[in-house]
């Protein structure tokens, strides 16, 4: 987790969305890189942190791992829900966690005037940008790849259980069960599956 989710989570999305004391945060997207910005973002004690995804079991799983809401974006009401929530503002933050046209544009539609759009996600194909509704709004975006800077706080963090970063694995394999492992992680919706460690036989 230190490798990778961790550092990329918190320097991506965290830092470079300026989550601070109060802030309203909201991560779009809840795999293991929006749960791992999810759990780092709690370092700086925002008022809120809105987790969105369409798996309602991520859903719970962020809801554990301390969001303070949960939307699942399903019904395509995202957008009003964060506005009521927010007494139309928006969110101080919005991080992108999943590299997609869609969530790049939800993110352009809940980000409040003077926010941060924090992009994570690796993006495969163009997206939007809709300066037409942006232009006068003051918003920063962000786009980041992860340097590991952040690796030995992270480290010491976790030494000091101030984050447990062992709640993201959710199975374990066996070096000869690789393939297994493999077939679970590609169909996470229906097993469940952040990550998956794989252990040597013994000997």
């Amino acid at each position: 987790m230190l490798s990778d989710i961790l550092p990329t989570g918190f320097e991506c999305g965290v830092l470079n969305g300026k989550v601070a004391p109060g802030s309203i945060v909201a991560i779009v997207g809840a795999g293991p890189i929006g749960l791992a910005t999810l759990l780092t973002a709690q370092f700086y004690s925002p008022a809120k942190i809105i987790m969105i995804d369409l798996d309602q079991s991520r859903l719970e799983v962020a809801k554990r791992f301390g969001a303070t809401d949960i939307i699942n974006s399903a019904d395509g009401a995202v957008r009003e829900k964060i506005m009521q929530m927010t007494q139309e503002k928006g969110v101080d933050a919005a991080i992108e966690a999943v590299g997609i046209p869609a969530t790049f544009d939800l993110c352009q539609q809940v980000v409040a005037a003077g926010g941060t759009i924090a992009n994570i996600g690796v993006h495969g194909v163009p997206v939007q940008l809709h300066l037409e509704k942006l232009w006068d709004r003051n918003i920063s975006i962000t786009t980041r790849l992860v340097d590991t800077v952040s690796t030995p706080m992270l480290l010491k963090s976790l030494a000091a259980k101030k984050i447990d970063a062992s709640q993201l694995i959710t199975h374990r394999f066996k070096f000869d069960e690789i393939l297994e492992a493999y077939d679970t992680f590609a169909h996470a919706p229906e097993t469940k599956s952040l990550k998956v460690i794989i252990e040597a036989n013994e000997q």
